[in-house]
């Protein structure tokens, strides 16, 4: 876990070992969730970046037998 502080204009830096685990680049957009008293920073990325992304998640879903 990191710890930033907010400056006066409310700005906070990304830590180097965050920015280099999620591919961050100077420049790149980051959107800002917030939840129940928590943000969540998602790098917003390039759609041909995500492509893939989820290969070998399991997809299955147990359905109930009286549905198709």
């Amino acid at each position: 876990m990191e710890t930033v502080t907010v400056t006066s204009d409310y700005q906070v830096n990304i830590p180097d070992s965050i920015r280099k685990a999620l591919g961050i680049e100077p420049g790149q957009a980051i959107c800002l969730i917030e939840y129940k008293g928590v943000v969540r920073m998602v790098p917003i990325m390039d759609v041909a970046h995500a492509r893939g992304f989820l290969k070998g998640v399991d997809a299955h879903i147990e359905r109930e037998p009286d549905r198709l």
